[in-house]
């Protein structure tokens, strides 16, 4: 209840709260997860705005949608870092056997 009006407060949606989990996790854990926190962050924060769920999860969702962003960003740095240094040692594997 609100104590200033006493009016029973509006709960988050469970999709403003799934989205702020698997933004959590995605930075935390598993970074595979942060592009679907960020889709449905993303869907919640449109259907406030539209009216189709409550208020209540508003700053939830965001979260969850910055978080999914973070985590698809050390996704792609990771993937970055993999590839190259990859190629470094195909490089250095494929020219150092040659030239002996």
């Amino acid at each position: 209840m609100d104590p200033i009006t006493g009016a029973p407060r509006e709960s988050a949606s469970s999709q403003a709260i799934t989205a702020l989990v698997l933004g959590i996790l995605g930075v935390l854990a598993c970074q595979l997860l942060g592009p679907f926190a960020w889709y449905l962050g993303n869907q919640e924060l449109r259907a406030i705005r539209e009216g189709r769920a409550p208020q209540a999860g508003e700053a939830l969702a965001m979260v969850g949608k910055v978080m999914g962003i973070i985590a698809t960003v050390l996704i792609v740095v990771g993937l970055v870092v993999i590839f190259f240094f990859g190629g470094l040692a195909f490089l250095a594997a494929f020219f150092g056997a040659s030239s002996k």
